[in-house]
């Protein structure tokens, strides 16, 4: 049930739309009760030749009855549903500004696949709370209790007869079938969930199955999950089909009980046939309101897993909190420290960054170099507070970390990922993400300084930038980060897929923008680096040096062989 608490909160919002939709439900199912009773009763009636004013008010009331239920169900269903729309939004809005803030380390501990199948599937499946789960015990209980109620005017045992109905149909049944459903262990989200995932792979690596001759393997293992998919789903739906069955079958027992009781009791004097009619029509309609309970487990038992599939997403990514007002970070460049800072990856075992202590000072540049898995990155992740170290303190421009938002750091730095988006649309589009209101000019003036004029402006980017090379990739990203121009600069292997020509353009116009500004430049290339005010070099999660490039050469530790070996392949 616990899974459940978002969501019936969320629903409980709604409170105006639940309390008409349950008037109304309640008032068209009584109209159904009232109006089968009624007609009972006239066939009844009728048989004895009353006067005809008799009659004539009957068939009166009939009518009345008829379009009051038809006008209370056209609103039971607007307001069920409007509610039920509404708690949607909701939950669309809480779920994405919960799932916001996990963005940079999500995919870390969940595929893409089954993240959208988790945001679209298990949160359209949620729809079904109310209408199917929260809803029809609530007008069931009332239609129920109103009509023993009703009943009891008239016969003790055949009331008793109703209640014992109630009990069968509206609890027995659906909790013996929600023992099963949970007995089955079925799992429609969890494969439809492994579906997404594998057609997601399928897709975004079809190029490289096709040329490993791997893409009829990966077609056999979709097809697979699909099967397995489509079994659950006709698993779930033969579950249903007979829960419905057997609690359609209870209640059509019961009504010829009535119908049994009520001759014997009329025979012996205890019971007015007259209303024998009516009662039967009244058994027979009642029970219409306990036939959705059937389903009751089958919608129940989804809406739980499809709410604990949401809750699990946000439960087990690590959170980084911002500060309810953060402290003010100083205008222009900050530095930058480490104090014996230590980071583990979520679900990793091996630290990424083991006791780390450098300083960074303001209006520097610095290289922060070391080999492949050394623990760069995770430096810049945790500069940029998308992580928060387990041990020790980072301070930026001498406020802690922790008492700066997100958006404040992000703001002030100019930061080039190894891997950077680009969006479906043009070159200006993707450009304008960094400046909103630049100038035509200031576009074309960054594109030059990063090497990119041979791109128009109006040239089409198509999705994840795939008609781009790599080198241009990293030039667009580049030329994002110039013309946002803050005071700060992180950048992390910018110019990987660049030549040595271009490498050397690039980073004299960044030098040159970079001016008086602090500029952090994460490499595993040592080409380049003799201008740097200091070079900090990692290994295995720790800063094993730090100096100039003369001083670490003349040092002749680490970076000097590092240097050496690099210089070895480059000849």
């Amino acid at each position: 049930m616990k899974e459940l608490a978002t969501v019936i909160r969320l629903t409980a919002a709604e409170r105006k739309g639940i309390l008409l939709s349950l008037l109304f439900g309640f008032t068209a199912a009584a109209a159904a009760v009232a109006l089968f009773a009624a007609s009972g009763y006239l066939v009844s009636k009728a048989a004895l030749v009353p006067p005809l004013y008799t009659l004539t008010f009957t068939i009166a009331f009939l009518k009345f009855i008829s379009i009051a239920r038809a006008g209370s169900r056209y609103a039971e269903r607007y307001y069920s549903h409007l509610a039920t729309f509404n708690m949607l939004s909701g939950m669309r809005v809480y779920f994405f500004r919960k799932l916001e803030p996990l963005a940079p380390g999500i995919f870390q501990r969940h595929r893409s696949g089954d993240l959208l199948s988790r945001i679209v599937g298990d949160v359209e499946h949620l729809q079904f709370f109310f209408l199917r789960v929260f809803y029809p015990p609530l007008v069931m209980l009332l239609v129920f209790f109103s009509t023993i109620f009703f009943t009891l005017f008239f016969s003790f045992y055949i009331a008793l007869l109703l209640l014992a109905g109630l009990i069968v149909t509206g609890f027995v049944i659906p909790a013996f079938f929600a023992w099963r459903e949970r007995r089955l262990k079925r799992g429609v989200r969890e494969k439809r969930g492994r579906l997404a995932t594998e057609t997601a792979e399928l897709l975004f690596g079809f190029r490289d199955l096709k040329m490993n001759r791997k893409l009829e393997d990966q077609k056999k293992q979709l097809t697979a999950q699909s099967e397995q998919y489509i079994g659950e789903q006709e698993k779930e739906t033969g579950q249903r089909q007979f829960s419905e069955a057997v609690n359609t079958a209870a209640g059509l027992w019961f009504t010829w009980s009535v119908l049994a009781a009520g001759a014997y009791f009329a025979s012996i004097g205890d019971f007015n046939g007259l209303f024998l009619a009516m009662l039967v029509m009244i058994s027979l309609t009642v029970f219409e309101n306990s036939a959705p309970m059937a389903s009751f487990p089958s919608h129940y038992e989804g809406s739980r897993v499809a709410a604990g599939r949401l809750e699990e997403v946000l439960d087990d990514t690590e959170k980084v909190p911002d500060p309810e007002k953060g402290s003010a970070l100083k205008e222009g460049p900050f530095s930058v420290r480490f104090a014996s800072v230590s980071y583990t990856y979520p679900g990793e075992t091996r630290p990424a960054l083991k006791n780390v202590s450098l300083t960074i000072p303001e209006g520097t540049k610095t290289a922060i170099v070391g080999p492949s898995g050394s623990g760069k990155s995770t430096v810049m992740q945790l500069l940029l507070k998308s992580h928060l170290p387990e041990a020790g303190e980072i301070r930026l421009g001498g406020a802690p970390v922790t008492s700066l938002t997100q958006e404040e750091i992000w703001e002030k730095t100019n930061t080039v990922l190894q891997e950077n988006h680009f969006f479906y649309g043009t070159v200006e589009e993707n450009l304008r993400i960094a400046g909103e209101n630049a100038s035509e000019k200031d576009l074309k003036t960054v594109l030059i300084d990063a090497g990119l004029e041979s791109l128009n402006l109006t040239d089409r980017i198509i999705e994840k930038g795939a008609n781009l090379s790599g080198g241009e990739k990293q030039r667009l990203a580049i030329a994002r980060a110039m013309l946002k121009d803050a005071p700060v600069w992180v950048l992390d292997e910018p110019s990987s897929s660049l030549d040595a020509v271009t490498e050397a353009e690039v980073f004299e116009a960044l030098a040159e923008r970079a001016d008086g500004d602090t500029l952090i430049l994460i490499s595993h290339r040592l080409k380049g680096l003799e201008k740097m005010d200091q070079i900090i070099v990692m290994d295995a999660g720790t800063a094993v040096e730090a100096g100039t490039y003369e001083e670490l050469m003349e040092r002749k530790g680490y970076f000097y062989r590092m240097k050496k070996i690099e210089k070895d392949v480059m000849m």
